[in-house]
């Protein structure tokens, strides 16, 4: 009997010091880096986190990502960031989204209390003009559709439109002005990339993809290149006036597309004679072009818009 007991009090004993054994090895690396893939956690060296955090060289989807980390929908610093992340140090940012423009897209001139030219202009697009009547529409020489829902115009290709005209041009003017209205407030919302470049100088400078924002005036007195892709998005925030110098040119490279940048100005906008610019102009003033100035885009001004012997074209896809 003594016997019997004091085997069953071995066994009990081994059995105790191992369970203390492997417990005091643990499943895991002591230091808290795992080779293992974590759901809504965090993950160690190495590993990956799903919607929580990466360490260093780590991987986290819908979080935020260490040195040397990759964000998807989060921040990473030394690496890069997916769509709707932002790149810090040695980051890359995704192409950013167009603003959107509405029906106010369908003009390569829209103003609300006029558009002039001092003839030959050379126009490709539609114009249009809300709440002024085509009164307010002077130097193009217009002649009305039968319908008397649209003009047209020997130096413009496309249609001319006004407020007095027949229906439904009335409600689609109003329409579009209401959507450039809204296309300038969004892109007045977005966060700024940078600020204050040049101190509002950005002459001679190549610009990557991204939202600039300046709490004064823009000058461009010397050429600038936009580079990047097809998909690639430039918007530029200008508080005051933009003005751009005579015989000075805003230049795409590597694929770049004017629809794909916005000019979103408080103040007016000025082309200087024979200047050549590239995008979508989204002014709470008006736009003045100097003699044989030209444009690749879309002039959507508030109050009015002047030309001198101007060419332009709407955007292509």
């Amino acid at each position: 009997m003594t016997m019997q007991l004091k085997s069953s009090t071995s066994h009990v004993g081994a059995a105790i010091l191992l369970l203390a054994f492997n417990a005091g090895c643990g499943d895991g690396d002591s230091d808290g880096d795992t080779d293992a893939s974590e759901s809504g956690g965090s993950a160690g060296k190495g590993g990956t986190a799903n919607g929580g955090s990466a360490g260093k060289g780590g991987t986290a989807n819908g979080g935020s990502a260490g040195k040397g980390g990759t964000a998807s929908g989060g921040a990473s610093s030394g690496g890069s960031a997916a769509s709707g992340g932002s790149g810090a140090e040695g980051g890359s940012a995704m192409p950013g989204v167009p603003v959107d423009l509405g029906v106010a897209e369908d003009y390569v001139i829209l103003a609300k209390t006029g558009i002039s030219t001092v003839p030959t202009s050379v126009i490709t697009g539609n114009l249009g003009v809300s709440p002024a009547a085509a009164s307010y529409i002077t130097g193009f020489s217009l002649t009305a559709h039968s319908t008397n829902a649209y003009s047209s115009s020997p130096q413009v290709t496309g249609r001319v439109y006004a407020a007095d005209y027949a229906s439904p041009t009335p409600s689609d003017l109003t329409t579009a002005i209401g959507d450039m209205e809204l296309a300038f407030t969004a892109a007045a919302g977005r966060a700024p990339d940078v600020t204050e470049l040049g101190a509002g100088d950005i002459g001679g400078m190549t610009l990557e993809p991204g939202v600039y924002q300046w709490g004064t005036g823009l000058l461009i007195p010397t050429d600038i290149t936009l580079a990047g892709s097809a998909t690639a998005v430039w918007i530029f925030q200008v508080a005051q006036d933009l003005t751009v110098s005579s015989a000075t040119n805003v230049v795409l490279s590597g694929g770049a597309l004017a629809k794909n940048v916005f000019w979103q100005v408080s103040g007016a906008v000025t082309l200087g004679t024979t200047a050549h610019f590239e995008g979508v102009v989204l002014t709470q003033t008006s736009v003045t072009l100097g003699t044989g100035a030209s444009i690749n885009g879309r002039l959507l001004a508030q109050t009015a818009v002047s030309l001198d012997g101007s060419t332009l074209v709407e955007p292509g896809e």
